[in-house]
């Protein structure tokens, strides 16, 4: 399985109406393209946070599928969360690849 995760630095004044977006528009759209077979949304837990850091963890099957996305889609939405929230939202990605699971 490979992670695509998004994390992002939300001003804290608009943090309600991002998060409303992300699930119920920008994520369903996403999903849409058949690349990722789940999306977790997780808050990130620190003291010295001026903002709210988000982490979106979109997962697909494969680095071909993550590879599709990123050739084809991510400019897209990227540009449109962009011109939607621009200066209110920093965001950086990292790629993940899950290696083993354990559950209990």
């Amino acid at each position: 399985m490979i992670i695509y995760n998004v994390t992002c630095s939300v001003d804290k004044d608009i943090l309600n109406d991002w998060l409303q977006w992300m699930k119920s528009e920008h994520i369903p759209e996403l999903m849409q393209c058949g690349c990722f077979v789940k999306v977790q949304i997780n808050k990130v837990i620190t003291q010295a946070d001026t903002n709210t850091t988000i982490a979106i963890a979109y997962y697909c099957n494969s680095m071909s599928d993550l590879h599709r996305y990123q050739v084809n889609f991510s400019n897209t939405f990227q540009e449109k969360h962009k011109s939607k929230y621009g200066k209110y939202v920093e965001s950086f990605r990292t790629i993940l690849e899950e290696i083993d699971e354990f559950n209990a």
